[in-house]
């Protein structure tokens, strides 16, 4: 018996929903297991018990030395955050400049700009690691923001200019003609209009920069150790601390959930914004 239309856009669609609960659910457990073993003594981690006793302790302990995960969490934040306040401005310029002006080798900068971003980071880790020891920037927190600022320009300014080009061109031709100069079009039109993608690109660099592992561990030692580097601390004779490295995991997600929920309607806004271009 063949299968009128509405039945087969109904399996369709429930095949969908199958898909969508068993990626979901993919991505969920390893969190729900983190979030779980978190709570737990070290001799329960590897045991699968969803009923425990649970406790607070491992959050306490990660704060204390040897690990000193406060002083780590202080780094990733003036770094991640210190990266955004440089990141985006200059990008934005860069974007505004890609979007509105005919400059020479246009094309060719912007395809640059984006090849940069395929270069593995193992292959520069080194060259990187020479050029700050000689610049005695080994370990400190500016090294980081430097190298944190290097590594989103580039999707930050394509991200950007997205949105700008986005921005009805008439509008800042009117402002100029009324006598408008060209940063009072920039302040008083451009960045209203291209502030949700402004927000957008500014979360994703406050994600990579707090995320980012390898430039961390290879050009840190001690004074500017971030969070990514900091799990690698939480071992002992009888093996990896789980239920430390749990504790601590959740410390790094936690500012990632709130921050989403904070500026979750300007990050929906931008990211509609850019799905529509």
């Amino acid at each position: 018996m063949a299968l009128t239309g509405r039945q087969k856009k109904l399996i369709w669609n429930s095949i969908q929903i199958v898909l969508i609960l068993i990626f979901t659910l993919i991505m969920l457990v390893p969190i729900a297991w983190i979030a779980l073993a978190a709570f737990k003594q070290h001799v329960d981690v590897y045991q699968l018990k969803l009923f425990f006793t649970p406790t607070w302790e491992n959050f306490r302990i990660v704060f204390e030395k040897p690990y000193e995960l406060g002083e780590k969490l202080k780094n990733s934040t003036i770094v991640a955050t210190a990266t955004v306040l440089i990141a985006i401005p200059i990008a934005t310029c860069a974007a505004y400049s890609f979007s509105r002006f005919e400059l020479r080798g246009r094309t060719l900068l912007l395809v640059l700009i984006l090849a940069t971003q395929f270069v593995p980071a193992v292959v520069i880790v080194l060259p990187f690691f020479v050029m700050f020891r000689d610049l005695g920037l080994l370990d400190t927190l500016q090294g980081l923001v430097l190298i944190n600022t290097a590594i989103v320009m580039p999707f930050a300014i394509w991200m950007i200019k997205g949105f700008i080009d986005g921005i009805p061109i008439d509008t800042e031709e009117a402002a100029l003609v009324d006598g408008s100069t060209r940063m009072q079009v920039i302040r008083n039109i451009v960045l209203p209009m291209a502030a949700p993608g402004l927000v957008t690109a500014g979360i994703f660099c406050f994600i990579i920069a707090w995320n980012e592992f390898l430039f961390a561990l290879i050009l840190t030692n001690r004074e500017a150790v971030t969070l990514p580097v900091g799990l690698a601390l939480f071992k002992a004779e009888e093996g990896d601390l789980w239920n430390l490295l749990a504790a601590a995991g959740i410390i790094i997600m936690v500012p990632m959930f709130i921050l989403a929920l904070i500026i979750r309607k300007h990050f929906v806004q931008g990211m509609t914004m850019g799905a529509v271009r």
